[in-house]
């Protein structure tokens, strides 16, 4: 971005009122107009219609460098409510050791989502040139006073957060972890590079919060930048700001992420944050109040962002992962009575058929359960006999008993079935009226445990 628009583009933070003075300034040595929104998508690299919808958006802002990115309002006191967390946990920890810092979604992936609970100095970043800091030392996640002790509480709320992230971004080809990779693994050095990612750091201090009273920031598609891809990092969550629950957090880590690989926020014409209906919300609007949250298209009514997610953040550095199971009998994955087999769902039309052959006759029961924490998979279980005809189903209608807790989720089928060979097929299953009260299958994409055992 050229010096002469700094100080033109340092005026727009506002977003959207300042677009009409953008489309007046500017000029070259010859004198003809130029568009400062040509600029602006250039230099973050997405497009004018991309960088007009982000500047209509009230928590946009625009840097010095005339680089986007956003800044989430916070929780009140009331909504930053702790939720109990699963008890992982066996022992207190100090530093970041144990099995909670040493989680990975999908080792080895050339992507990654670096989970950061543990402290970090932010250094030669666009944070420390806003603030004028640098560096800036930002404090372990702590919540009993002793951040030096991770204890067996806050080791669950790592847990937790990571397995509810890691199901956000299960469909894609990346490694969500709380286990520190070096730098060089998230920093994207140049367009050869193929190994890069974003750090979401979870900040519990003041220095940034303080000023802008909000609950998380990120830069938009910086997560595949070929250059400075270090300085528009990391992506920031405040506990000050969401509260220091599992569940908020994770929401609020997903969210920024999703900043990272280039979607905007999923509003109303009258909201900037759409919260769900039902128990549904999509993952870049308020997802805190809803146990189901999902990437989204707007099919809800009056969605004021009908951008494809899915294609929006493969086309910013993080593809699908390839499919693990078959669609059809033919070429069905075998599948052991009482061994459980894992799978993802990945993409819409995703469909997996497993072989199962029965030796002895009896009572069986196929159960699929998705992700035990945080599923965004709404799972359909057919039986198929040997000529792939079904003989049995189920779907049952999807819930909540509070905002961390699904329902219906998950399928189960018994029945009695006589020596022979048998196919399951897990498909992803919409819920009610996508407009109102419920989801499509768009967002039903994640893991799953499948299952048969004699009853």
């Amino acid at each position: 971005m050229r010096n002469k628009y700094r100080r033109t583009l340092a005026l727009t933070a506002g977003g959207a009122v300042a677009l009409s003075t953008l489309a007046l300034v500017g000029g070259n040595p010859a004198g003809a107009a130029v568009d400062p929104l040509d600029e602006i998508a250039q230099g973050n690299g997405l497009s004018v219609q991309k960088v007009r919808d982000t500047l209509a958006d009230t928590t946009s802002r625009l840097d010095r460098t005339g680089h986007l990115f956003f800044q989430e309002p916070a929780l009140t006191s009331a909504q930053q409510t702790e939720e109990a967390s699963p008890r992982w946990a066996s022992a207190s920890a100090r530093a970041a050791e144990g099995p909670a810092f040493e989680l990975h979604s999908k080792a080895g992936a050339n992507r990654v989502i670096y989970l950061d609970f543990d402290g970090h100095s932010i250094t030669g970043t666009a944070w420390n040139a806003d603030k004028g800091i640098d560096p800036v030392n930002v404090s372990p996640y702590d919540t009993d006073g002793d951040p030096a002790v991770f204890s067996t509480a806050e080791q669950d709320v790592v847990h937790e957060v990571w397995a509810r992230v890691a199901e956000d971004y299960a469909p894609f080809d990346v490694d969500v972890t709380t286990q520190e990779p070096p730098q060089d693994a998230i920093n994207r050095s140049d367009a050869a590079d193929e190994q890069y990612g974003t750090r979401v750091l979870i900040d519990p201090d003041t220095w940034y919060q303080s000023g802008c009273g909000c609950g998380g920031v990120a830069y938009i598609g910086v997560y595949d930048a070929a250059s400075q891809h270090d300085y528009y990092q990391p992506a920031l969550v405040f506990t000050k700001g969401v509260g220091t629950g599992a569940k908020n957090l994770a929401e609020a880590a997903s969210h920024e992420a999703g900043h990272n690989v280039g979607l905007g926020h999923d509003g109303t014409a009258t909201v900037g944050y759409y919260e769900g209906h039902g128990a549904w919300a999509p993952i870049m609007g308020v997802g805190y109040y809803r146990a189901i949250s999902q990437w989204s298209k707007g099919e809800y009514a009056g969605a004021n962002n009908t951008e494809d997610d899915y294609t929006v953040i493969s086309s910013h550095g993080l593809p699908l992962r390839p499919d693990d199971h078959a669609d059809t009998p033919e070429t069905a994955t075998a599948l052991t009575i009482g061994t459980p087999a894992l799978g993802v769902i990945t993409t819409e039309t995703d469909t997996d058929v497993f072989r199962v052959d029965v030796a002895t006759a009896g009572t069986y029961t196929a159960t699929v359960t998705p992700a035990p924490t945080g599923a965004n998979l709404d799972a359909q279980l057919d039986l198929l006999n040997s000529a792939g005809t079904p003989m049995a189903s189920a779907n049952p209608a999807s819930g909540q008993s509070d905002a961390g807790t699904p329902t219906g989720l998950d399928a189960t089928i018994t029945t009695e079935l006589q020596p022979g060979t048998y196919y399951l097929r897990l498909d992803n299953t919409a819920n009610a009226d996508p407009a109102t009260t419920g989801y499509s299958t768009y967002g039903s994409r994640g893991a799953y445990t499948l299952a048969i055992n004699p009853t």
